[in-house]
């Protein structure tokens, strides 16, 4: 492995961290809009606000690590991206600043009419923000990212089949991802009946992101061909590994099998993003940029490999431990999200 292809294993796990906790948080977003009125989607509001708790910001850790590291490795590739893409990305930007925001205001304001707008607000931006993000995804993934400064097309660079099925697919994983963590959690906070609820929802979403991806090889094949050859045959067994996954996730949530069931999903969604690697793989612009085309000086990417492992036996312990306290039970205090009394005697 080269200096240059460390880096980027190094960017993709990242990456990979990313998919995993901030499609649990956008999902729970997502979930926020189902969950019902004011009174019968309280439950459901305040395990998604504690199961929130320690990601909502954390979060942002992984994205600015993938961010600067293919900024600093991979300058001009950054550079395309960037330059070409800088619509779906500011939107998406725009997305977790109003998300965030609403996620947080939601929680002091005293009148419930501000608190249904910081709602509505939060769920739409987890709506759009990884859809955007999925287009992104889907222009690289396509081809569509010459190499130059804005050398692409600002517009069918991310409005394409292959951009659509990303977005779509970044929609539907969030949501499963949110709803198989939320059942673990519900069972954790003996509430039987959202356990039910959110197994219910995650099962539903498993069927529908099963018929999205089986209708996205019939994209793929038609508007991406050097992407889907990728996916039959360095992709493939990635690919057989996450269908697997998916599967052994249902017969889990069938059963109410809800922690294993958080492995074996989030099994199956990192199979499917380093399937897209393996997929691609030697390029990092294709049909024609390759990762040593892309690459900085072997010595920026020494030191850059030397600094990602300090940072690492720095950040990921104290992650950890976050995770780790935030997984206990509720804490006996009254949750933030329930109303004050001057709201609850409008009701």
């Amino acid at each position: 492995m080269t200096a240059a292809e460390g880096v980027l294993a190094a960017m993709f796990v990242g990456l990979t961290a990313y998919v995993l906790f901030a499609g649990a948080d956008f999902g729970a977003g997502v979930w926020d809009l189902f969950a019902g009125g004011t009174r019968r989607g309280r439950a459901q509001r305040e395990l998604i606000e504690h199961s929130l708790a320690p990601v909502w910001e954390a979060n942002h850790v992984w994205l600015i690590f993938v961010l600067v590291v293919l900024w600093t490795g991979f300058p001009p590739a950054f550079a395309a991206v960037a330059s070409t893409l800088y619509i779906p990305l500011t939107l998406a930007a725009l997305g977790m600043i109003a998300r965030g925001s609403a996620f947080a205001f939601r929680k002091t304001v005293p009148s419930l009419r501000v608190q249904r707008f910081f709602g509505a607000a939060f769920a739409f931006s987890s709506f759009v923000t990884p859809f955007f993000l999925g287009t992104v995804v889907g222009g690289i993934a396509s081809g569509r990212i010459p190499p130059g400064i804005a050398a692409g097309d600002v517009v069918t660079s991310w409005l394409n089949p292959t951009s659509v099925l990303g977005g779509l697919l970044a929609i539907g994983v969030c949501a499963y991802l949110a709803a198989v963590l939320l059942c673990a959690d519900a069972q954790r906070e003996v509430s039987a009946e959202l356990a039910e609820r959110f197994r219910g929802r995650a099962l539903l979403t498993a069927v529908l992101v099963g018929v999205v991806a089986a209708a996205g090889v019939v994209v793929l094949r038609a508007d991406a061909p050097r992407l889907f050859d990728g996916l039959l045959h360095r992709g493939l067994p990635l690919m057989i590994l996450s269908a697997l996954a998916g599967v052994a996730s249902i017969a889990l949530l069938i059963r109410r099998r809800y922690g294993w069931a958080r492995i074996t999903a989030g099994l199956a969604v990192v199979a499917v993003l380093w399937g897209w690697a393996a997929g691609q793989y030697p390029y990092l612009q294709p049909p024609d940029v390759t990762i040593a085309d892309a690459a900085a000086s072997r010595r920026t990417l020494v030191t850059m490999l030397v600094s990602l492992l300090l940072g690492t036996v720095l950040l990921v312990p104290a992650l950890g431990y976050l995770y780790v306290l935030f997984q206990r039970g509720h804490p006996p205090a009254t949750s933030p999200l329930a109303p004050p009394p001057s709201s609850a005697s409008r009701r």
